[in-house]
């Protein structure tokens, strides 16, 4: 068994290109099978993996972490397998314990508020344009993917609507709130410090990257030294928050989903109905109190 173990490792090192770490992790979830089960492993039936979840689970695993295990164990047996080690494969059919998917993250108002005066603190270019890309993607709950990547005449001023080009190169036009407006017109005169004479077609150009704009890590590292600098933990910020946190925070404010489905380009509602799972103690309040069903269940 530890020689069969043995080539089952070197295989994943050398032809799948495994790290360390992955296959430290594999050996010892193999390990923590093989001392529960000790049968001969031509003799492990599926039923015995059946057993070993169920166990895993009445010790506590998480559903993350025994589907790490299960997924060592396919691997395993399926090497055994193609190697002719064994007739029957028995994790063919076992179906991993179903993952909840995590809620998103998402900042108050005032740690937004406090983000985007922390960079204006400093009135150099670079601090001013990543403050007034913070307010449009929060303003608008864009992917950093199309925030990064707009281009200069994206915007109506007069109609106060962007023209984003999503997933698919789907477009859609979205409103702008005056406030994010007004940061892109204060914006606009530092821009020149990031084409210095020469043509860009971008809202947001950068000298360095070779796409011609800020690039999705650049903005990033911006934004964590940004929530250091406001005292925020670095691991709880990031562009995808900031977009989960207009979501969330339109649909407390009482907007209809499907407005909400339509300004983050959501092809599918359900993606946009996790953010209805976050639901703040004092709505949940409004609703028992003022839904037209809790008379009725009162009476």
């Amino acid at each position: 068994m530890n020689l069969l173990l043995k080539d089952f490792l070197d295989m994943m090192a050398a032809e799948i290109g495994a790290s360390n770490n992955t296959i430290e992790a594999y050996q010892r979830d193999l390990l923590q099978f093989f001392e529960y089960n000790q049968k001969e492993l031509k003799d492990v039936s599926q039923q015995d993996i059946s057993d070993y979840m169920q166990y895993l689970g009445r010790q506590g695993y998480a559903p993350k972490s025994a589907a790490r295990k299960l997924s060592a164990l396919k691997d395993f047996f399926k090497f055994l397998y193609t190697e002719k080690e064994i007739t029957k494969n028995p994790t063919a059919n076992i179906i991993a314990p179903r993952l909840e998917k995590p809620l998103p993250k998402f900042l108050s108002a005032n740690d937004i508020e406090n983000l985007v005066n922390k960079a204006q603190e400093k009135k150099d270019a670079i601090h001013i344009r990543t403050a007034t890309m913070l307010v449009l993607m929060y303003a608008c709950g864009l992917r950093i993917s199309e925030l990064v990547a707009l281009p200069e005449g994206c915007i109506n001023f007069d109609k106060k609507q962007i023209l984003v080009r999503g997933k698919g190169s789907k477009e859609r036009l979205l409103p702008v709130a005056e406030s994010a407006l007004a940061k892109i017109l204060d914006y606009l005169p530092y821009r020149e410090n990031f084409i210095r004479g020469r043509k860009s077609i971008w809202l947001f150009p950068s000298l360095k990257a070779k796409a011609g704009h800020v690039t999705r890590d650049g903005f990033f590292k911006n934004l964590k030294d940004l929530a250091v600098a406001c005292g925020i933990e670095p691991n709880k910020i990031s562009p995808h928050v900031l977009r989960h946190s207009c979501a969330t925070h339109l649909l407390h404010r009482g907007v209809d989903l499907r407005l909400v489905q339509k300004m983050l380009g959501h092809e599918d509602i359900a993606t946009t109905e996790i953010y209805t799972h976050i639901m703040p103690e004092d709505l949940m309040s409004q609703i028992s109190q003022k839904h037209p069903l809790a008379k009725y269940l009162k009476k």
